[in-house]
């Protein structure tokens, strides 16, 4: 990543009233204001919840309402507040979430990319919310990618989840095993390798990242014997990305990709081909560090790797640490991003 020169302003929602985005906002602000280069934070959604949160955790950072006209409040001094929703008595209690919070958090979230695009933000934090509500609410988006994508006009995206030590690209998401060979095409397996190779150059800092494709099938087919999506589907497009200039290899059987070789797992990054085959390695090293970042969009999006957790909400207990990997990875991004920008124009 790139060393930070300006402070990236970056806006966080809220996530659900009634879940735990609010306490692990503050815990992860309070860890970030401790080290140096921290980005200023505006968090967008509603003052008493936020407040309420504070008053249930020691050493909360400082808040202060703040409006798009005002100056970033700077991260030693705490965070702005910029108020989105006002649920006055329709406030749900902690691990009670109600169809207005529902609504107010869908809201936090299209406010925050119209202010990513006006370039109010240098980028966006998503704090976890309840789907259900969210259609519940006539909002019938399967999540945040999804309504962002449609919010900026992006066409092609895709989700990546990123830790300390692992970044995986999915070619496919939130489908299941049975569906997966079909919806496997070379052209998706290609724009998941090229939308993991812009980010890894514009977004992380990589002048030449090396890219490593798994296979569908045990032993990434054998040859055609256990599969052939492999032969018809996967290296023909790795193939293209090669005459395409990127830095890929593969197929790789995937019950060793992800063995570390001298230290190193030998990749920058990996495309994998369904949810659990990426994301089963990085949740078991570094479940409280992964971040989900949302690839192909116009803006820089990242939210923590845990949902709402309602049934611990209020108790204090929730861990800030994937927050903060989240608002850190956003910024560093985002940073990184301008710089390229600069160094084209």
């Amino acid at each position: 990543m790139a060393v930070l020169k300006k402070t990236p302003l970056i806006a966080v929602t809220m996530g659900d009233p009634a879940g735990i985005g609010p306490e692990v906002i503050l815990k992860a602000v309070g860890m970030l204001a401790r080290r140096p280069g921290a980005p200023n934070i505006v968090v967008v959604g509603d003052w008493d919840v936020m407040d309420r949160a504070a008053k249930g955790l020691r050493g909360s950072p400082r808040m202060r309402k703040w409006s798009s006209t005002d100056k970033p409040v700077a991260s030693a001094d705490g965070i702005g507040l910029l108020e989105s929703s006002r649920l006055g008595d329709e406030t749900p209690p902690p691990g009670k979430p109600n169809l207005a919070g529902g609504q107010a958090s869908f809201d936090y979230v299209v406010q925050a990319a119209k202010m990513a695009q006006s370039g109010q933000v240098d980028g966006v934090v998503t704090a976890p919310i309840s789907k259900e509500l969210w259609n519940r609410a006539g909002h019938h988006f399967p999540g945040h990618s999804e309504l962002l994508a449609k919010l900026s006009h992006t066409r092609t995206w895709r989700m990546m989840f990123a830790g300390g030590e692992l970044r995986i690209a999915l070619a496919t998401v939130h489908i299941g095993l049975a569906q997966v060979p079909g919806a496997l095409t070379r052209d998706r397996v290609f724009t998941t390798i090229r939308l993991l190779d812009d980010h890894l150059k514009s977004q992380a800092g990589y002048a030449h990242p090396r890219i490593s494709v798994l296979g569908l099938n045990p032993h990434a087919g054998e040859n055609g014997l256990f599969g052939d999506e492999e032969i018809k589907k996967i290296a023909p497009a790795i193939a293209r990305a090669r005459r395409e200039g990127i830095k890929v290899d593969g197929p790789l059987a995937p019950d060793t990709a992800f063995i570390r070789r001298r230290g190193s797992f030998g990749f920058d990054g990996a495309v994998v081909m369904y949810h659990d085959q990426g994301l089963i390695a990085l949740k078991t090293l570094e479940f409280d560090r992964a971040v989900n970042i949302t690839l192909g969009l116009p803006f820089v999006r990242t939210s923590p790797d845990h949902g709402t957790a309602f049934d611990i909400a209020g108790r204090g207990v929730a861990s800030g640490e994937s927050m903060a990997a989240a608002i850190q990875y956003a910024a560093q991004a985002a940073q990184t991003r301008k710089t390229n920008a600069r160094s084209v124009a």
